[in-house]
């Protein structure tokens, strides 16, 4: 019997307990398979199987500082020291896409996709159909080149798939990615790659009773931040001085406060919802675009190395004449010379020992090997690559040219038409470029191969070799390679970043037939031609920075605070050195039955917030465990607000620690504990705790003006003690550290210990199977 209670007593089944590679910093489970991400002191990304069998590692390279999934559990994003988030595969861990959304390091990240919940007017963001694949193949690639060297090729290898991979998942749902950098930035990315609204928390305040008071956080530290399911709320927790100025009325002074402590804000953020059909097309054409200029960009810099390592070959085989010019003490140059031995000269000494002993036949053809392969791969790059891609891009702006001459709909979260059309012109005058690229080419590569069939035979001349089954050359186009591209290279001109702002000169025919089509509308860009390539592909993409700007501008305007929650105050001095503080935010919808209506519930959405107060804080409620409760009224249609809010305070015994907290699921929260005093018994060393929400007297908070301004310091008066008779408690044999991983999908909970041990337990057992279990052993009795 003794045995039997003792097996009851220990709730959380030890799944298992293994090594760590290194200390654990960070811990994540998958959302939609038993999958464990983790982040090592050392900062490399760890991948781990329910069973711990290791499926990848991968290293940024820089500082991790933050660490989400997106919802669909197919990527893992990752926030970086210097402010970037980079985007990896979860099957192979692959760069997908790195973005610097911040200029500080990502302090914490939230990721929360489209349920479907409560549509409005009966729309479906998902709905929206994309006519693009109707009428174009599959977009474009970054090509393969085979020229390029391995450490090139392994960079395509890392971005050749990863665009489509985005496409092929993170559009299937509207999802918002929020980010937070430790100077108090905050960044929205619609699919995690398209902004969509950045603020600043030190920008916001919250005015009271028609503005006569207005409270702002001065030098905030954020340390949680959470999107609502349904994207009308974002819940800041933070750090910082609560600054309140009032206007006297009698006297028009102002009267000024400063509070330092944590405190709780809830940002308006129902744009998202309200638009979310609208900013879903708009994020897809949007994002759709930027991947294919990502073609371009890759595809130029491809052919602009290809051309460059031809050309190097050729003028390295040919720098020797100069050389063997001077030599011989002649002050010609090597065209001069050339242009002898065309004219029926005899061949000059430097030449013939050029032909005969430096270049050769086999240099010669393998300087004509090299040109020739360039050539052929630059046109393949440009027809199945750039120019299909720019074809698509022209499709997808004009869609969203569409889009913007629906103020009433598109106007309110910043697509302006303007803009739209003047990017949707930079398209047309890139598609342009390229076509007077593909008639250079072809006009530059004939004359290479011209004059490299005179050399030939040349070269086979002066070696007394039979020279009748070459190609026959044309004299004149000879003349015109040596005057205009031996020592002058227009293809290079037109790809080379260095040379971006070269003035391209065109004769006066050209000029008089640009201004003609001119005329004839369609584009009102008479310099186009007077640009290169390159030059052309940076307008188009500044074009478009300008133009997609301009949503994240608008609706970021409309980001607004609406209810602020002190926490609680500093006694003391913080730690100079940042601290984890324990914070857990969830979002849920409770369903009860409405008595003024027979046989109808009435749903109300509830924010569950829970965080642990440290000793060194408030006096009254040091080291204590706070749930916070916000209630929101479905009916109402902004959800930016609660309508009530209710919160208790848990007294932790002094010998114990808390290290960190988890909501799991909707009335259940996870406690993790360690021991404050040193025990003989070392099995005794932390605790970890599930308690029941749902049997706590919460107590019902008295909101200021509006209910914008919510109280917590009645709370210190019903303090209640943490009851570890009556909760799920489970002693660990092994010091802990924060973080406490938990699954509320799988059930289970990771706990990593300070020895590099990792603790995988199951919280709660499967209903059915306990049933089962219990039926089973009844029919055995």
């Amino acid at each position: 019997m003794e045995t039997d209670e003792s097996e009851r007593v220990i709730p959380f089944q030890l799944q298992f307990d293994k090594p760590a590679p290194s200390q654990i910093k960070l811990g994540e489970w998958n959302p939609e398979k038993d999958l464990l991400a983790m982040v090592t002191e050392d900062s490399k990304i760890i991948l781990h199987r329910f069973n711990w069998q290791r499926l990848w590692t991968t290293s940024p390279g820089k500082c991790i500082s933050s660490l989400c999934w997106r919802p669909d559990g197919k990527v893992i994003a990752v926030g970086l020291e210097d402010g970037t988030i980079s985007l990896h595969d979860v099957e192979n861990g692959k760069l997908l896409r790195s973005m610097k959304s911040h200029s500080a390091a990502v302090v914490c990240l939230n990721w929360e996709e489209d349920h479907g919940h409560g549509q409005d007017n009966g729309e479906n963001a998902g709905s929206y159909e994309d006519r693009t694949l109707r009428f174009f193949p599959p977009a474009p690639r970054v090509p393969r080149m085979s020229g390029v060297v391995s450490g090139d090729s392994t960079l395509m290898d890392n971005i050749e798939d990863s665009f489509q991979d985005l496409l092929n998942t993170s559009h299937q749902r509207f999802n918002i990615l929020c980010s937070a950098d430790k100077d108090g930035g905050i960044c929205f990315s619609i699919f995690g790659i398209f902004p969509i609204g950045k603020i600043n928390i030190h920008s916001l305040s919250l005015p009271l009773n028609g503005d006569q008071v207005t409270y702002k956080i001065l030098h905030a530290t954020i340390y949680k931040v959470a999107l609502s399911k349904d994207f009308c709320r974002l819940i800041i927790k933070c750090c910082g001085e609560l600054f309140s100025s009032s206007i006297e009325f009698n006297h028009g002074q102002f009267a000024e406060r400063q509070t330092r402590g944590m405190h709780c804000l809830v940002l308006d953020t129902s744009l998202f919802r309200k638009r979310k059909q609208e900013l879903h097309q708009v994020a897809q054409q949007a994002s759709n675009i930027e991947d294919l200029t990502e073609v371009i960009r890759a595809s130029l810099s491809i052919m602009y190395k290809q051309w460059c390592d031809a050309m190097q070959i050729f003028h390295d085989k040919f720098h020797s004449l100069s050389t063997l010019i001077v030599n011989n003490g002649l002050d010609s140059s090597p065209q001069e010379e050339f242009l002898s031995l065309l004219g029926g000269a005899r061949t000059s000494p430097p030449v013939h020992q050029f032909l005969v002993n430096s270049l050769g036949e086999s240099g010669l053809k393998r300087v004509i090997k090299a040109v020739s392969t360039a050539a052929k791969e630059l046109q393949v790059v440009l027809l199945d690559h750039i120019q299909p891609a720019a074809e698509i891009i022209g499709f997808r702006m004009g869609e969203l040219r569409g889009f913007s001459r629906w103020p009433a709909r598109y106007g309110g979260i910043g697509l302006d038409e303007k803009l739209i059309h003047d990017a949707t012109e930079k398209v047309g005058m890139l598609l342009v470029q390229v076509v007077r690229f593909v008639q250079i080419l072809s006009s530059v590569t004939p004359q290479f191969s011209n004059f490299f069939s005179w050399l030939l035979r040349c070269i086979k001349i002066l070696m007394s070799d039979s020279s009748d089954q070459l190609p026959p050359y044309n004299s004149e186009l000879v003349i015109m390679f040596l005057k205009f591209l031996y020592d002058r290279d227009p293809v290079k001109l037109l790809l080379d970043q260095s040379m971006i702002d070269h003035h391209v000169h065109l004769n006066e025919d050209t000029i008089q037939q640009v201004e003609e089509l001119v005329k004839l509308g369609g584009f009102a860009d008479t310099k186009c031609l007077h640009r290169t390539l390159a030059k052309e592909f940076q307008c188009m993409e500044a074009s478009f920075k300008e133009a997609f700007d301009m949503p994240s501008t608008t609706v970021s305007k409309e980001i607004i605070c609406k209810q602020m929650l002190p926490l609680y105050s500093f006694q003391s001095s913080p730690p100079s050195t940042p601290i984890y503080v324990p914070t857990s935010i969830s979002f849920f919808r409770d369903v009860e039955p409405d008595v003024s209506t027979c046989g109808t519930n009435q749903e109300k959405l509830v924010d569950y917030i829970s965080f642990h107060i440290p000793e060194w804080t408030s006096a009254h409620a040091s080291n204590c465990v706070c749930i916070l409760r916000g209630v929101i009224d479905e009916s109402d249609c902004t959800r930016n607000r609660y309508t009530a809010v209710e919160a208790l305070l848990l007294s932790v015994s002094k010998d114990l620690s808390c290290v960190d907290l988890s909501l799991y699921k909707e009335r259940q929260i996870v406690l993790l504990f360690n021991g404050t005093t040193a025990a003989s018994d070392s099995s005794k060393n932390a605790l970890l705790m599930m308690i029941q929400t749902s049997d706590l007297p919460f107590v019902p908070l008295s909101g200021s003006i509006n209910l914008n301004l919510w109280n917590l310091d009645q709370l210190q008066d019903c303090i209640l003690p943490l009851q570890t008779e009556s909760a799920k408690v489970r002693s660990i044999p092994h010091n802990v550290i924060p973080p406490l991983a938990v699954s509320s999908s799988r059930g289970v909970g990771c706990v990593f210990a300070a020895r590099k041990r990792a603790l995988v337990y199951i919280l709660e057992e499967d209903e059915e199977e306990e049933e089962e279990e219990e039926e089973e052993a009844s029919d055995m009795d």
